[in-house]
């Protein structure tokens, strides 16, 4: 874990806050805001004296609501729909894979309470004040697609309520827009959301458990192909693993002396549980599914929506009631990506440091709902080629992170100067994280399994993209970064 030496030097205090942002023609209006407790600092780093909340357990719920939702029931009818895995061989796929698959997000989560700097900001050290901005790109990439995902499934599940007289477009509106409510509040807000948001999803998962089990079964399958499994397996490291450029970006205010093992045990479980859980029922009900008529005709088109509102219907208005909830489980994921895109969209653009952070939730929100509105016909298609590609450069993104890490930064949080952050200069130049990361994708390509391209090793091996990625990602980047030290004499 990370080493217990906690840098205490940080910026200089006027530097740091963010009320010497307010002045100009809207200050007053951003004063008020910030009276009313909505956070206004972005990427800026929390100076050591400011990391002072110990209510540690937070950072469980943050990431447990984010993954209770319909979101991570769909990603499991994967398994069974697209791969067609049968019952057995998706769960131990899901449960594997995805105990693999959560160590690196809940790992980086560690880093917010020794650092004070978001995810994003870490990363520089590894990847350069520029380079930095092509993951960056990739990570606003994915969390939009995630967003657009979310966001269709909720539109779905409204519109399934109200049989099809409320259109999925209004039904995507409605849920994006309280995600922009507490996306725009900022951290107090977000965690006080995302600590009781999940009650209501679970009463409403275990209910439809409740008046639907008696319809799962487990039908005889085809064997599982090692293609397939591989394959499936692709998806969900998409689906987990690109939480990790996000992590410490809900950590940053911790006390500082907090244990490591702590925070990872609470962020793992908070992975773990909800998706592995979700992920499995999801792959029980699309199994069953063609064997109840009324669910497969909720089903009909890929509705996950739908199909939850069949399990649920003959709770009668109380079915509906709980699918209203369920969709709108997604808005606590989208609330904290909102939060993680607003804080990206500053390290893309550096001068818009000035700017205040929950300026960027807006425009998060302006971005996803027409994408959503657009891709709702064709989620399943969507969802599939998605996951599979998101996964890529995420694997050797963490890999470099690692390295970085624990090779030449010895897991000292000492190693980071946090004063360099925003100095290009004084930081890495980057370019030997970029070619790592490019250079990678020579052998991962040809190990790409996806609808549209299949590789070579793809033919025999199925989707090893990603653990490709991660293993040339360490391969590169420890010589090519062991010369640009060797060359700059200096970190």
């Amino acid at each position: 874990m990370f080493s217990s030496n906690v840098p205490q030097q940080g910026l200089e205090k006027d530097e740091q806050s963010p009320k010497k942002r307010t002045q100009g023609g809207f200050g007053s209006w951003v004063r008020w805001l910030l009276t009313r407790g909505v956070e206004s600092r972005g990427i800026l780093p929390v100076r050591y004296e400011e990391r002072t909340d110990t209510q540690f357990r937070k950072i469980f719920f943050v990431w447990f609501s984010m993954n209770v939702n319909i979101l991570s029931f769909s990603a499991g009818t994967l398994g069974p729909v697209v791969f067609g895995l049968g019952l057995r061989d998706t769960c131990l796929t899901i449960l594997f894979f995805n105990l693999l698959c959560c160590i690196p997000p809940a790992y980086f989560t560690t880093w917010g309470p020794k650092l004070g700097m978001r995810q994003m900001i870490i990363s520089r050290y590894s990847f350069g004040y520029y380079g930095i901005i092509l993951p960056c790109i990739m990570n606003l990439i994915g969390m939009t697609g995630f967003s657009v995902l979310n966001s269709i499934l909720g539109g779905q599940a409204l519109s399934s309520v109200a049989n099809g007289s409320l259109s999925w477009s209004v039904g995507i509106v409605i849920i994006d827009i309280i995600a922009l409510f507490v996306s725009f509040c900022g951290y107090k807000v977000l965690n006080w959301y995302e600590r009781v948001a999940w009650i209501p999803v679970i009463l409403a998962f275990v209910v439809a458990l409740g008046v639907g089990g008696k319809h799962l079964s487990n039908p005889p399958a085809e064997p599982a192909t090692a293609r397939a499994v591989l394959s499936f397996a692709s998806s969900l490291a998409g689906f987990v693993i690109t939480y990790s450029p996000m992590s410490s970006d809900f950590t940053t205010y911790f006390h500082p002396k907090v244990s490591s093992w702590r925070i990872f045990t609470y962020s793992y479980l908070g992975f773990l549980l909800p998706i592995v859980t979700l992920q499995c029922l999801g792959a029980a009900v699309a199994v069953a599914a063609p064997l109840v008529p009324h669910w497969e005709a909720g089903y009909t088109g890929g509705n996950v929506g739908g199909l939850l509102e069949a399990m649920l219907h003959p709770a009668k208005g109380f079915g509906k009631f709980l699918t209203v909830l369920l969709s709108l489980s997604v808005a606590g994921n989208l609330a904290a990506t909102f939060y993680s895109f607003s804080l990206n969209i500053q390290v893309f653009v550096p001068p818009l440091v000035l700017v205040p952070r929950y300026v960027f939730s807006i425009l998060a929100t302006v971005l996803v709902i027409p994408l959503a509105i657009v891709g709702a016909t064709r989620f399943y298609d969507a969802l599939t080629d998605f996951l599979g590609l998101i996964g890529y450069w995420a694997s050797v993104f963490v890999a470099i992170l690692l390295v970085e890490h624990f090779i030449f930064r010895k897991n000292d949080p000492n190693n980071y100067d946090v004063k360099q952050w925003n100095l290009s200069r004084r930081l890495p130049s980057g370019i030997a994280a970029v070619a790592a990361g490019v250079m990678s994708f020579g052998l991962v390509v040809p190990s790409m399994d996806q609808v549209w391209f299949v590789g070579p090793f793809a033919k025999t091996t199925g989707d090893i993209g990603f653990e490709v990625a991660f293993a040339l990602g360490v391969v590169l980047y420890i010589p090519f970064r062991a010369l640009e030290i060797r060359l700059r004499k200096t970190l």
